[in-house]
């Protein structure tokens, strides 16, 4: 087989664990290195990430209409109501918008909008160009604000100024102007917001349950199947309780530090991190020791109905490796541990946002051998899984090609699945995807690459 080689520039954000005592310092945190073609997005479809989901909001991106291709069709965001976030809006700006400016196109566009949709909020995405043309969309927003009684929210997300971080945090920003704009009246002390769980295919759903049999109140999901009444009044909750760490931490610490309200980090991905998240919730609130039974009540009868059913699975997969590349790192720690109990070595773990707390933890939590990397991209990974002999990518929609064309199996983890993967219900169906992916009988008619099987 070739060997692919590394782009040199690239070289201190790739680890492999020879170890568990050598010493260990990664680089991560930064731009995608010039000529490394990046799996990273760009800040605006960090933004679009995080608040598309909000169902009854009007979503305007402010620019040429390519940008609006970024719309529900590719990613899902289930909603138990209004479905206006499944429609995409734009200014669709053209060359002698762009010498002009397109600030009248904006006005005129939002005035119609939110005319013919009535909807509860609007948030307004600045596109690479606007960033060019200096539009002022801040001002444009708050005459359409101040003429029509709803907020009108700017989202500065210029894809060419930063990162995906970057669009989380202007996401965050726009979300927090609409916290603490509701009344709180009739919360519980026993409440919580949901922070980071984008209901792709019914997660929140399943999490809203578990919350709910435990006696606790869930105010606010932001932002799956999201309702900007909701989010007016989540100020009122008593505790934050983080899911996508990556996208909304930062969120969570405004609100700590404006309305004290603290916060947890959770992941709902396989049974270990589940049980865990149910408990720490419970935890806090320790003054009401009935939902902690509750809590563990839950957990029993969902693993004795889950564990036989694992089985079939756990049999044909063990000692099958897999490679893990997703956005946040944290959501990889919870992979890691599901595919351990499937008895599945992993090879590869990575992430497009990581930070050095989360690549320690995973150096921590890997096997020797294992190859850590940080904004990858498709030669890179394709070079680790042909070495490491995978048998699985999980990742999303820009790693589904690469595990097709090496011909190994592929679990979609990210944005465009229609399955739930949360849950106790979500780690057998995520065990039954793999299981299914991996030992599928087309890959006798195309083999897989690199000759090592």
């Amino acid at each position: 087989m070739e060997t692919i080689g590394i782009l040199e520039g690239r070289r201190r954000q790739i680890y492999e664990k020879k170890s568990q005592t050598e010493s260990f310092d990664i680089t991560c945190d930064t731009k995608s290195l010039s000529g490394s073609v990046s799996q990273r997005a760009c800040v605006f479809c960090g933004s679009r990430v995080v608040l598309y989901p909000v169902a009854d909001a009007l979503h305007l991106v402010h620019g040429p209409i390519g940008c609006a291709a970024y719309t529900w069709d590719i990613r899902g965001a289930v909603s138990s109501g209004p479905e206006l976030h499944r429609l995409s809006f734009s200014t669709d700006l053209k060359e002698m918008d762009v010498i002009y400016g397109g600030e009248k196109k904006l006005y005129k566009s939002l005035i119609e909008l939110i005319d013919q949709y009535n909807p509860k909020a609007a948030f307004i995405y600045s596109t690479c160009i606007i960033g060019l043309i200096g539009d002022d969309i801040d001002a444009v927003c708050k005459k359409v604000s101040q003429e029509k009684g709803i907020p009108v929210l700017p989202v500065h997300s210029e894809g060419f100024k930063g990162t995906k971080k970057d669009g989380y945090k202007a996401a965050c920003l726009a979300l927090m102007k609409i916290v603490g704009t509701g009344s709180t009246e009739g919360i519980s002390k026993y409440s919580i917001n949901i922070l980071g769980e984008f209901n792709l295919a019914g997660e929140a759903w399943i999490i809203k349950d578990y919350y709910n049999q435990m006696g606790i109140e869930v105010v606010s999901t932001m932002t799956g199947d999201g309702r900007v009444d909701d989010i007016r009044r989540s100020h009122g909750a008593s505790l934050n309780v983080v899911q996508c760490s990556g996208s909304m931490t930062k969120l969570a610490q405004m609100m700590k530090e404006r309305y004290g309200i603290p916060f947890i980090r959770v992941s709902y991905f396989g049974i270990e991190d589940m049980s865990q998240a149910l408990y720490d919730v419970a935890k806090h609130f320790n003054d009401k020791p009935e939902i902690m039974e509750a809590a563990k009540k839950l957990v029993s009868s969902e693993v004795m109905e889950l564990y036989p059913k694992l089985q079939k699975f756990r049999k044909a997969l063990s000692g099958r490796r897999a490679a893990i590349y997703v956005g946040g790192a944290f959501k990889a720690f919870s992979l890691i541990k599901a595919l351990r109990y499937l008895e599945m070595d992993v090879v590869l773990a990575g992430s497009q946002t990581g930070n050095k707390d989360d690549y320690l933890g995973l150096k921590e939590m890997c096997d020797e051998g294992t190859v850590i990397v940080d904004d990858s991209n498709p030669v890179e990974l394709s070079k680790f899984v042909l070495e490491k002999e995978a048998d699985l990518i999980i990742g999303g929609v820009k790693e589904r090609p690469i595990a097709y064309k090496l011909g190994i199996g592929f679990c979609d983890h990210n944005h465009e699945r229609k399955i739930p993967l949360a849950g106790f219900i979500g780690m057998y169906n995520f065990a039954k995807e793999v299981y299914e992916s991996v030992t599928s009988p087309v890959w006798q008619f195309m083999p897989r690459k690199g000759g090592l099987k």
